[in-house]
């Protein structure tokens, strides 16, 4: 019996038999289940992990330029023009120690985003002392004192009576430019001094400053319109708004991409002070150029900013009668004239100073509504009516399209005397040649605000009798005795935050 106990035991053993190295089979299983269950937990956080990130990725996409933002603080932390802040150039902005002398000097500008005032804004005007007697009579007109800010830039002292002083801006002499180099044949050297007005005008440290314009001694500004653009754009990011020429032959021998400082140009703070560390190194790499317009475009260039264009800055390379651009002024607020020394008085029969100054009359009541055109139909008489409101009223026999009627007619002549209608950066339509649609044509006399129960403006509009129109066959009653036209309007100085930033010529 306990032989055979030894051998039921033995048989009861015998998978648990030992090996000859000293391991039992009973381990194996054991690592198996072990691996498995490795394995398989190892794929279940893989699939978690990446359906997590299947689900999260919607929510991390890059803001766009169309993106709407409800948060406040979000707003102001955004951009409003994409390609001025991915232009910032970055090497320029690790000089910090440079950087802090002007952010601490504006650092009420850097702050919560606030709408522009004309306190935030700061002109530079350049001048020549040859023609400063003649031409600051333009800057009387539209400068006022105690409320704009600027300086004007001679190139050398000047003689200025106690009464000027009294209306008109500061006016500093230039840095001596002689150590930059010129090569251009064609050009004058002024160009160099007139190119850094604006780096010179920041190294005056003027507090509370948010854009600084460039302007010529006859360059005539409308300042409130000129609040209204830049109140689009942010102030804290690289801006450089102006517009091109109205001559095609000029932009293409200059450039599109360039602000033509006769009408005007702005630049922002941060983009000001940054131009003004590099600007006397940029200038020294382009001295073939021409003019400062070219020279500012190119250091704008090696920034990496463009240009903003704003239809509303007018350059005027034209000769002649600015009637066919003014009557039919593009849909945009207008910020400035140019070359008043060039073309005609805008109003006949008057010099141009009081040309300017009668103009203004308007643009104190509502700058907002200058040269608004307006386009309207007689019907019974078959006329066709074109207000260009504080400047002029054309009546026209037969119904013209407003097509048509918007499209400015060439009174004027090109910058280049060689070139045709097509050397013209816009359309534009000849004047007519036919007896009868030969416009009737009432220039603004007098306006006034009417403080009844209307609250209206009341303009009169005069013919202007010393043009005579050719006999006309068609049978369709004349404006002929038409003496003067009474045009009455709301003030709306708040249109332009009310319509799209689109502008149409």
């Amino acid at each position: 019996m306990p032989l055979s106990n030894s051998t039921i035991t033995t048989a009861a053993a015998q998978p648990r038999s030992v090996l000859p190295s000293g391991h039992h089979y009973s381990n194996i299983p054991s690592f198996r289940n072990t691996l498995t269950w490795f394995i398989l937990l190892t794929c279940i956080l893989y699939i978690l992990y990446s359906s997590n990130l299947i689900l999260t990725a919607r929510h991390h996409t890059c803001p766009t330029a169309a993106a709407t933002v409800h948060e406040e603080d979000d707003l102001e932390s955004l951009p409003t023009n994409l390609s001025s802040k991915i232009s910032k150039p970055e090497t320029f902005l690790q000089d910090e120690q440079q950087h802090e002398k002007y952010k601490g000097v504006n650092k009420k500008a850097a702050g919560a985003l606030t709408p522009t005032e004309l306190k935030h804004v700061v002109f530079g005007i350049a001048a020549s002392s040859k023609l400063w007697n003649k031409r600051k009579e333009y800057i009387k007109v539209w400068w006022r004192p105690k409320e704009t800010r600027g300086f004007v830039w001679m190139d050398k002292k000047v003689r200025t009576s106690w009464r000027d002083q009294a209306v008109l801006p500061e006016i500093r002499i230039s840095g001596d430019t002689s150590r930059f180099k010129y090569t251009n044949r064609q050009g004058q050297r002024s160009a160099v001094r007139i190119s850094r007005v604006v780096s010179e005008t920041v190294r005056m440290g003027m507090k509370d400053v948010r854009w600084f314009v460039m302007g010529d001694d006859d360059t005539v500004f409308v300042v409130e319109n000129l609040v209204r653009v830049l109140s689009k754009y942010d102030h804290r990011e690289f801006y450089y708004v102006g517009s091109s020429s109205e001559s095609h032959v000029q932009n293409i021998y200059f450039s599109y991409g360039m602000a033509y400082g006769g009408g005007g140009f702005a630049i922002s703070y941060p983009l000001a002070v940054e131009l003004e560390k590099m600007q006397d190194r940029c200038i020294q790499r382009y001295p073939g150029l021409y003019g400062s317009d070219d020279r500012m475009q190119a250091c704008m260039a090696e920034l990496g900013v463009p240009l903003t264009r704003e239809p509303g800055f007018h350059q005027y390379d034209v000769y002649g009668d600015l009637l066919g651009l003014l009557g039919a002024h593009p849909v945009t607020p207008l910020l400035s004239l140019h070359h008043i020394d060039v073309v005609e008085p805008i109003f006949p029969r008057t010099t141009r100073v009081k040309a300017l100054q009668q103009l203004f009359q308007s643009v104190n009541l509502d700058s907002a509504s200058i040269m608004q055109q307006s386009i309207c139909y007689d019907k019974r008489r078959s006329w066709s009516i074109s207000i260009s409101w504080g400047y002029v009223v054309q009546i026209l026999r037969g119904v013209v399209s407003p097509r048509e009627l918007e499209m400015p007619t060439r009174t004027f002549l090109n910058w280049y005397p060689r070139a045709d209608y097509t050397a013209y950066a816009f359309n534009t339509r000849p004047v007519t040649k036919h007896p009868c649609q030969k416009p009737y044509v009432f220039y603004m006399n007098t306006v006034r605000y009417d403080r009844g129960s209307k609250r209206e403006m009341v303009g009169v509009y005069g013919r202007d009798r010393r043009t005579r129109h050719p006999y006309c066959r068609w049978k369709m009653e004349s404006p002929e005795r038409i003496d003067s036209i009474v045009v009455f309007k709301k003030p709306h100085s708040q249109r332009w935050q009310k319509v799209p930033n689109i502008y149409y010529y």
